[in-house]
């Protein structure tokens, strides 16, 4: 047996850290050689938010109105941005079904390879996928008229709020994909994905909803995150005053966090178990 692979097998071995990293950034180059070949889903992926944004803010927009006046455009385009955090979890939804159903999954397992490697390399290229993504939106947010307007410092921390909860909803896609084994399940996920995109302020305020509605939608989690992006940025937004909406900057980190700590060792603990 080699000093490497004794190293690897050795989870208390002193470089055992340095060959997870380094297997997490071989796949995680994996899938980006896979998008790199197959570059279709990925554009696909992202003109859909693109089409959301001119449907909403040019279609629908004229009818909407703005908690305390505003522009409709500029308070749709932070809660595109986190929809579009959301949608992300049907990527990496159906990348890791499709892995198990080909079998390599189970080549990950037969290889001296660390376990978390293998789910850290899925959620490494799919938060790359995310920034060029977030990216892409904002282009398409400034090119309809939607402005940052409270300085580059505040406008990063709205951006890295957003990429905390694509991090953390891609772990609840990571464990589903491990759990489930057909693709068709990718369409289970997208009925919970709309609801809870939805059921939010992303698209309007809550106090257009009945009340256990409105409350239902103030303390779902893509709530907090446009909430606190809005304000962040500068645009026109929803003001309640309840206390998940006093404190939206807060549970924007908070339900994040909360979310990886359920669904990450969940994840790892799934992959460690397959095929045993």
């Amino acid at each position: 047996m080699t000093t490497a692979t004794t190293a690897r097998q050795n989870p208390a071995g002193t470089g055992s850290l340095r060959w997870a990293l380094a297997d997490s950034w071989v796949l995680t180059g994996r899938s980006l050689a896979h998008w790199a070949r197959n570059p279709a889903p990925v554009i696909i992926g992202l003109l859909f938010p693109i089409m959301m944004v001119l449907m909403f803010g040019y279609l629908f927009g004229g009818a909407m109105s703005v908690p305390g006046g505003g522009n409709y455009r500029e308070f749709l385009v932070p809660g595109m941005f986190a929809m579009t955090m959301v949608f992300g979890v049907e990527v990496t939804l159906l990348a890791v079904i499709t892995d198990t159903a080909r079998g390599v999954t189970d080549r990950f397992r037969a290889m001296p390879t660390s376990s978390a490697a293998v789910v850290t390399g899925r959620s490494m290229a799919d938060m790359l996928n995310s920034v060029v993504g977030l990216g892409v939106m904002i282009l398409c947010g400034l090119a309809v008229g939607w402005r940052a307007d409270e300085g580059l410092s505040r406008a990063l921390a709205a951006v890295g709020l957003l990429l905390l909860l694509r991090f953390a909803l891609l772990w609840v896609g990571i464990y589903l994909g491990l759990i489930f084994t057909d693709t068709a399940a990718v369409t289970a996920v997208q009925t919970l994905v709309w609801p809870l995109g939805f059921l939010s302020n992303a698209f309007v305020s809550p106090d257009t909803m009945p009340g256990w509605l409105a409350a239902i939608a103030d303390w779902n989690p893509l709530s907090a995150t446009v909430t606190a992006t809005r304000e962040l940025f500068g645009n026109p937004g929803w003001q309640g005053s309840s206390w998940a909406a006093e404190h939206a900057i807060l549970l924007s980190v908070l339900w994040p966090v909360v979310i990886c700590a359920i669904f990450f060792p969940l994840a790892v603990r799934r992959y460690r178990r397959l095929g045993s």
